[in-house]
């Protein structure tokens, strides 16, 4: 039976869980947003869905299975595709990336080896950067009954996803988190359930925490002042992983917070409702 894809960019949606919870996802099918699409109707069984030759994250609803895919920033507009099935055996359904513009911010650094490193620490900081895309990539393949994540911390968002980033008057890569001004010190919860994956201190990002909460489902929390986890350890949604700070690269304290899917940084504003203050 051929499947017509079914895309759901914008809008809030209820999505059917196994806890009584109002799960919210907003998909937003652009660069650095997320595309929830329908892959095989009814009760079908599960079927294997890749995009870009990276295992996505499944759910059944009522009406069939749902592809929950991360679009990196890099994404080209226009039409995409995913590949349904065995490798040797699969077939492509196709569907649209709308464009989106992301503002600039521009940020002053005092310490200029934040902005450009010494040559002596681009090896260290090239080895963290292959850990961090092994940990995120990993497809942990058990099931996810909710996409919604808790905000990790109270307090503003202040810079959001996206932005185009000049430090010191150099351009930088794109900000892949959402960041919320909170002094040191204030508590650092798991967004949703899961198990920490690693914890270690980082170059850039300072005292760091990733929680895997399935199928290539990731946060990573970042700039901590110390944090109160190990590698290993499951976590439940709202327990505590360490308390905020301003470590690594931070012009002051705060907590910078990534989500990925199938490896792609996304925006994590789109799993937690609309953001306070729009």
């Amino acid at each position: 039976m051929q499947i017509v894809p079914k895309v759901l960019t914008s809008g809030a949606l209820l999505l059917v869980c196994a806890t009584s919870a109002q799960a919210q996802l907003r998909p937003e099918s652009v660069p650095g947003g997320v595309a929830e699409i329908l892959v095989a109707a009814g009760a079908a069984p599960r079927p294997e869905v890749r995009f870009g030759g990276r295992p996505v994250l499944l759910q059944q609803r009522r009406d069939g299975w749902h592809a929950i895919v991360g679009l990196p920033l890099d994404t080209p507009v226009g039409e995409q595709k995913l590949d349904i099935g065995p490798a040797d055996a699969s077939h492509s359904l196709p569907f649209q990336v709308a464009a989106k513009d992301y503002p600039t911010q521009k940020l002053k650094i005092a310490n200029p080896k934040m902005v450009t490193p010494d040559p002596d620490d681009l090896a260290r900081i090239n080895a963290e950067r292959e850990r961090q895309i092994a940990i995120r990539s990993r497809f942990r393949d058990v099931p996810v009954a909710r996409t919604d994540l808790a905000l990790p911390a109270d307090g503003r968002l202040s810079s959001r996803f996206g932005l185009r980033r000049v430090f010191n008057g150099e351009p930088r890569a794109p900000h892949t988190g959402l960041d919320v001004a909170v002094p040191t010190g204030t508590p650092i919860r798991a967004p949703a359930d899961g198990v920490v994956s690693l914890v270690d201190e980082f170059y850039f990002n300072g005292k760091t925490v990733f929680v895997d909460h399935g199928q290539g489902f990731v946060s990573m929390l970042c700039h901590l002042d110390q944090a109160t986890v190990e590698a290993g350890q499951p976590v439940r949604r709202g327990e505590v992983l360490g308390q905020s700070g301003h470590s690594g690269r931070a012009t002051g304290p705060h907590l910078h917070w990534s989500v990925y899917l199938n490896g792609a940084a996304v925006d994590p504003a789109l799993f937690i409702g609309p953001p306070r203050g729009r």
